[in-house]
């Protein structure tokens, strides 16, 4: 059975964690599988706590429960979690293995049980304000917010979740990529680093994160 290498990324909300998770499946062709970990919101009947910046918030066993299926080769139902309703659909999506498994996350590195997991971690850095302009934008036009709702939300646990836990967890990452997708030479070298594992290379060690393309980098 070929190796499923599992390539974690992480970031603040609004850094473009899924625009990197899609560009590396647009560069290897059916070579790659994606799990959202926020796709592992709990349902509102399990929801225990009601605070999403928070680990308790997900469903993080099925996740690495999911993770482990596909490394041996199995099919998985992935949840859908419809940000709409603020609930877990019933309806499934099948994901099934491919070489790479790519997993995003906001709390993917505060999380002790998923870190040794990742055979690589990637942390996706921009401004904290930026970030967050960018998930104003994006929970009022695609999740049909309101604007004072999402204000709330962050001025109660986003804010908090992201200077605590998310940006602290880039000291874990093995590559930092300051501005997420539009850094195309910290692209190059993830992809390079991918395409050493598609060949067997052996996975870091885990000892020191790189920030690659800053001084590359044009605003």
């Amino acid at each position: 059975m070929t190796e499923i290498y599992v390539i974690g990324i992480s970031g603040l909300s609004g850094s473009g964690k899924s625009s990197v998770s899609k560009s590396i499946a647009k560069r290897f062709p059916g070579k790659v599988s994606i799990l959202e970990h926020d796709m592992y919101y709990r349902a509102k009947s399990q929801q225990v706590i009601k605070n999403y910046d928070h680990p308790d918030a997900l469903e993080t066993d099925l996740l690495i429960k999911h993770i482990y299926q596909l490394k041996d080769g199995k099919s998985i139902e992935r949840p859908i979690y419809d940000f709409k309703t603020s609930d877990r659909l019933k309806e499934t999506v099948t994901i099934k293995p491919h070489p790479i498994l790519v997993v995003e996350g906001l709390l993917l590195f505060c999380i002790a049980e998923l870190m040794p997991l990742c055979d690589l971690r990637i942390f996706v850095d921009v401004p904290l304000d930026v970030a967050i302009i960018r998930r104003l934008k994006r929970d009022h036009i695609e999740r049909g917010r309101t604007v004072q709702s999402i204000i709330a939300q962050y001025e109660s646990t986003v804010r908090d979740a992201a200077i605590s836990l998310v940006q602290p967890s880039r000291y874990v990452a093995d590559l930092i990529i300051p501005h997420g997708s539009n850094n195309q030479v910290g692209l190059e070298v993830l992809y390079g680093k991918i395409n050493d594992l598609l060949h067997n290379a052996k996975p870091p060690a885990h000892d020191m994160a790189r920030t690659v393309g800053n001084k590359d980098f044009e605003v």
